[in-house]
């Protein structure tokens, strides 16, 4: 799957910008358990960021967190190190900072961002369809929780657009599965997955040839009235693709 990595950091410089005003102009870098004022270890962290030294940016985050955990700074440090550990692609720290600031402030106002940075982390970890798609359906699970959490927000009309591509990415998995079944002569569990992409991801790309592979599926097991329900459905939906030609062509083989 093609992804783009824009819109976190886009999103993300609302975060940014406002907090590096407070910042004092000091600038150490040592990621050294060294006791330094919120303002200082701060504006290290940030300038770590602004020099794409994301994994060292995450670290001074974390750090201004456990120097100053009751400063109104340790929950910004705490969406920034997400934020920073993302860039890094260290998705899986990424994901564990976003979850922390959820656990401890669930009613910030900064709270659908958290979830949208979870959701990003997994989705950008999806492999294609010949790998195992757990990542994929975290990442279906996190992005519907942000649209069922916060429906009106800009994240949210970006978890729509991604879910959709998400859900299509499991029809695949589900389309190449199935296929696997049929070069077997496995008719029977290739129909179960063929009717699952019809069933489940009905607005997905791949519905025209899962129903063209159900009416070959159902030919083979001798069941023409399930499989001219197929073609039927094929042709009413999408009769100017090749799938529903070759399933008329099938058709017309077996009257």
């Amino acid at each position: 799957m093609r992804r783009s990595r824009w819109g976190a950091v886009m999103i993300a410089a609302a975060l940014v910008s406002p907090l590096a005003g407070c910042a004092t102009g000091k600038n150490k870098t040592d990621t050294k358990y060294v006791a330094r004022d919120v303002d200082t270890l701060y504006n290290s962290a940030k300038d770590r960021l602004d020099r794409r030294q994301y994994k060292i940016a995450a670290q001074l985050f974390d750090e201004v967190e456990r120097q100053h955990p009751y400063s109104v700074w340790a929950r910004r440090a705490q969406l920034m190190s997400a934020f920073s550990y993302y860039l890094a692609r260290d998705y899986t720290a990424s994901i564990s900072s976003a979850q922390r600031f959820l656990s401890i402030h669930p009613g910030n106002k900064d709270a659908p961002y958290a979830l949208y940075l979870i959701a990003v982390d997994y989705y950008e970890q999806i492999q294609d369809v010949t790998r195992d798609q757990k990542i994929t359906q975290q990442a279906l699970d996190s992005l519907g929780e942000l649209i069922r959490r916060y429906p009106d927000t800009a994240y949210a009309a970006d978890a729509r657009l991604k879910t959709d591509l998400v859900r299509d990415h499991l029809a695949g998995k589900e389309m190449e599965i199935g296929r696997f079944y049929q070069r077997r002569g496995e008719w029977l569990a290739s129909v179960l997955r063929f009717r699952n992409v019809v069933d489940t991801y009905q607005t997905t790309t791949h519905v025209p040839e899962a129903l063209m592979r159900l009416t070959e599926g159902y030919l083979a097991l001798g069941i023409p009235e399930e499989a001219q329900k197929a073609a039927a459905v094929l042709g009413a939906n999408y009769p100017g693709t090749k799938w529903y030609e070759h399933a008329y062509q099938l058709m017309n083989k077996k009257t």
